[in-house]
Formats: C-alpha cells, structure tokens, sequence
C-alpha cells in the first residue's frame, strides 16, 4: 500500500506500524498529490492511505483523480480533520474508510483491513451520527447552505469557525494569502452574508453545530 501525507515524520511512523502486521506492507510513500499518482502507476498498490491536507493541494481532490486513474486502487483517509465535517465529502469523493489520527493504532489497521476487504469503515460515532441525520425530518438550512462550498471553500470555512486567522489558515493549506481572501470573499457571496465578522459568526455557530455544541 502507499502512505500520503505531507508530514514525512507520520509517513513513517505509520510506515512502521503497518509494516509490522503480517499481511500488510507499505510499498511507498508521496507527500503531494502529484508523487502519489506517479507511485500509483508504477508500483500499482492495492490501498492508498490518504490525508486531507497535502503539500500544495487537496485529499478531496486527489481521491477523485485516484477514482479516474486508478479505479481498483482502494482509498482510506486517515487525517486530523474532523470525521463530522469531511468525511461523507471523503467518501463522495471515492474514498472507503474514514479514520482520524487521534485514533488508536489497532482502529487504523482494522480500517485497513476492512477497506482491503471491500467494507466501508468510519467509527461508531460517525455512523450513528449520520443515521441520526437521515432520520431528521425536513431540510437542514444552515447544513444546505453550507454544502454549497466547494472542498476547499469549505475547510477554509471550518477554520475560520475555528478562530484561526487568514495567515494561519493560508499556511495550514500551503496556499497564499491571497488565495485565502479570494476564498472567504466567494464564501459570503455563496452563503448570502455581508460582512466578514458576518461570515465568521457564521463559521463559529456553524462549527459548534457540526460538533454537537449548538450555542
């Protein structure tokens, strides 16, 4: 299987974890998007371990081009973004598992497994939370509004909810500045809002009734 992720300290580590079961070996590892297709067309790995947040670009984007590239090639993100905001957009995107880091290390390799075996597998918590979603009745506004955004637009959102200013969040997604202000300007004119103390209000009660927390 290969590892992607752009922290080559994770790589790995999480090398030498899965390594060490028996019927499971890492054949490489890529830090962007564009070193994992080229390991993909070469070493032709039966799982790829993905994270969201990549050098230079998207994970949501990267599963959707494995999709096109690689069909037989089976996805499982493994990242810290919050399962409750990314993962049904992962699993949309072509990805077969969900596991974020703070995780144990055995759920990560029973991830693996399972999505080696053609099941699905995100956590319990997850599960029941997406069950509970489909058993709401009528239309979720904010939730719709939201899902307007593109996946990028979209994790820009989040940490803005998450008080992270614009510096910090263009550094976190290895884009510019100016990238990000283009991006918080498209979000406002998505969501209908027309201030950036609007928007970021907005983000913040979002955030928190994504997480369970409504204000």
């Amino acid at each position: 299987m290969l590892i992607i992720d752009d922290h080559p300290l994770v790589r790995q580590g999480l090398a030498s974890l899965i390594n060490k079961s028996p019927d499971l070996r890492v054949i490489g590892q890529a830090a962007d998007s564009q070193g994992a297709l080229a390991l993909m067309a070469e070493q032709e790995p039966d799982v790829a371990v993905v994270d969201l947040s990549l050098a230079g670009g998207s994970g949501l984007d990267l599963l959707k081009e494995i999709g096109r590239r690689h069909p037989s090639v089976i996805a499982l993100v493994l990242t810290m973004h919050d399962e409750l905001f990314y993962a049904e957009r992962a699993l949309r995107a072509g990805a077969r598992g969900y596991v974020m880091k703070g995780e144990e290390t055995d759920e990560v390799i029973e991830a693996i497994r399972q999505v080696r075996k053609g099941e699905i597998y995100v956590s319990e918590h997850l599960r029941s939370t997406l069950i509970q979603r489909a058993a709401e009745p009528g239309p979720n506004a904010p939730t719709s509004a939201v899902e307007s955004l593109s996946d990028r637009e979209l994790e820009v959102f989040e940490l803005v909810g998450r008080g992270q200013p614009t510096r910090e969040i263009a550094k976190q997604l290895s884009v510019s500045v100016k990238t990000v202000e283009t991006h918080r300007h498209r979000i406002k004119e998505k969501l209908g809002l027309r201030s950036g103390t609007e928007m970021v209000r907005y983000a913040i009660r979002w955030v928190e009734r994504e997480a369970g927390n409504p204000a």
